[in-house]
């Protein structure tokens, strides 16, 4: 599967992308920007986005970049760090690659809110299964 078969299947089958209004806004075999608008839905009690959207958010983009070589990747490691609340309209997801081997790809993303404030830095570690 290569990165325009994956956003095909991410924006046009429901499931977990569509359930939590994520988007995309890039996407090449470099680099993705996930978008996730954010409603009552996707809060938590204080009011500001749930640590697990914000969380599958960043595994949702770095999974796309593991798989954009047209490879199957599943999350090894996962790792976040969350930097302010999830306030906001939206949420912005932009990945990179690190590193990507024969069998494992190491992936980062940075997570912004509407106001460009960091809100969130993640870093995973991709095993190829195929």
């Amino acid at each position: 599967m290569n990165v325009e078969d994956i956003l095909n299947k991410m924006e046009n089958e429901d499931g977990f992308f569509k359930h939590n209004n994520y988007h995309i806004v890039e996407a090449n075999d470099k680099n993705i920007t996930l978008r996730a608008d954010l409603d009552k839905n996707s809060m938590n009690p204080y009011g500001m986005a749930h640590g697990g959207l914000i969380f599958g958010l960043g595994d949702t983009t770095m999974g796309m970049l593991a798989a954009s070589s047209g490879r199957r990747a599943l999350t090894l490691n996962a790792n976040i760090s969350y930097l302010a609340p999830g306030e906001g309209k939206y949420l912005l997801a932009n990945g990179e690659i690190i590193k990507k081997g024969k069998t494992i790809c190491v992936v980062r993303v940075n997570i912004y809110n509407d106001q460009k404030k960091l809100i969130s830095t993640m870093e995973s570690t991709y095993y190829f299964i195929d």
